[in-house]
């Protein structure tokens, strides 16, 4: 970035050592050019342009140098004067913290590919580098696009910067868009990065601030996209990395019993995904653009909500089985709505509403008490309950064309 001296750039030079690359470029349909940072699976040749990783570039380092945010005064300015809100990490300390959470290599060495989404001033992005894994910054404001570009010329291929948002990826409808908003066969055809059977590991890891206006919009568009392997998870087990809520994060984990909080998105994300806690981060930590005049908390008067929580969402490799596939996902997705849109209502009812008669055959079959309410099913017995309803000859599965239908009408992701 343009405020990093030569000093700086020596110390990278001495820790990692030349850096070899190769200069073809990629080229994708929007026009612009962009290296490739993947490296090919199980020695698959490399797509016409792509070029291969350096085996030297993003070599592990243990103990990364610290940050200074004297290099980065230009760009906190940038910063605190955005007229769209936002929170940054600003604090280097904290950066450190997140790299350990984060885990950019496994007990193997690998490095899965980072996205990074909305950099901003580029504190993270600095540590992780720092660290020798191999980043994707994906920045919605073009204000901060000429220093990470400084930084991504040099990094020597191991940083690419696209001016991309990431929240906004895949949106409803059809032709070309124009950046930051974008398609995900453009954005990963433009880095090269191919399809890989779900039982693979995790191809790369997601890691950003949700929005705080658009959370539990952007929660269920992973939902749908993640049961129909859609957008990102057409790549393969996507990891997300995400700072959420505490409010919204108490949901994602909530049990079933729990009337208030235990809904359709906690049984759905539990019963597709592994749901770690890694970090909790005070409000106040984070930076904000000035007009806002502060943190911006977010009330919630029943559930504690004063941290941010770095959480990490990992789909499962037997998601999916002979009974769930990616073409019937989002009936199971209906289902499970419509089960726990009123979690205090029999569950022997609602099967019955959508074939009367049988619902207790149901029932019987899975060893489930016939008063059970809906909000007591957990989220394996509801995956269960879908299996046993495409099996069972005597279910009538009309219910499916007619309120996924509906469903699917209903929903268009505003983001």
């Amino acid at each position: 970035m343009s405020s990093i001296g030569g000093t700086r750039l020596a110390m990278c030079m001495q820790r990692y050592g030349p850096l070899a690359w190769a200069s073809m470029l990629c080229c994708h349909r929007q026009g612009s050019k962009v290296a490739s940072l993947m490296v090919p699976l199980n020695g698959a040749a490399h797509p016409t342009g792509c070029r291969r990783m350096s085996t030297i570039a993003g070599r592990k380092n243990t103990e990364p140098f610290g940050v200074d945010l004297q290099d980065f005064r230009r760009e906190l300015k940038v910063a605190e004067k955005i007229r769209k809100f936002r929170r940054f990490i600003a604090d280097p300390s904290m950066a450190k913290t997140l790299l350990k959470c984060l885990q950019p290599w496994d007990d193997r060495g690998n490095r899965p590919i980072i996205l990074e989404c909305d950099p901003g001033p580029g504190v993270f992005t600095q540590t992780l580098l720092a660290a020798g894994a191999r980043v994707v910054a994906l920045e919605s404001n073009k204000d901060f696009l000429p220093s990470l570009k400084d930084l991504q010329n040099n990094m020597d291929g191991q940083l690419e910067v696209l001016h991309c948002d990431f929240f906004k990826l895949d949106p409803l409808g059809h032709g070309t868009m124009q950046p930051p908003v974008m398609y995900s066969n453009v954005l990963f055809n433009s880095l090269c990065i191919p399809e890989v059977p779900w039982t693979k590991d995790v191809p790369f890891k997601v890691f950003g601030i949700l929005p705080q206006k658009t959370e539990s919009a952007f929660l269920w568009k992973q939902i749908y996209n993640l049961y129909e392997r859609n957008s990102i998870y057409r790549y393969g087990r996507i990891e997300l990395n995400v700072f959420l809520s505490e409010k919204q994060y108490m949901k994602l984990v909530s049990q079933p019993g729990d009337m208030r909080s235990y809904q359709a998105l906690s049984a759905l994300f539990q019963a597709s995904c592994d749901i770690e806690l890694l970090h909790m981060e005070p409000w106040s930590s984070f930076l904000t653009p000035l007009r806002f005049k502060g943190a911006a908390i977010p009330r919630s008067v029943i559930v504690p909500n004063d941290h941010l929580c770095l959480v990490r969402i990992t789909p499962r490799r037997d998601l999916f089985t002979d009974s769930l596939t990616r073409e019937n996902g989002n009936t199971f997705i209906v289902m499970v709505k419509q089960c726990l849109g009123k979690r205090k209502a029999k569950l022997v009812d609602r099967l019955n509403s959508w074939d009367p008669g049988n619902g207790h055959k149901l029932l019987k079959k899975l060893a489930l008490p016939e008063d059970i309410q809906t909000g007591d099913v957990t989220p394996e017995q509801y995956k269960q309950l879908f299996e046993a309803m495409g099996c069972s000859e005597e279910f009538n599965k009309s219910w499916i064309f007619d309120e996924t239908l509906e469903d699917l009408q209903q929903n268009a992701f505003s983001m």
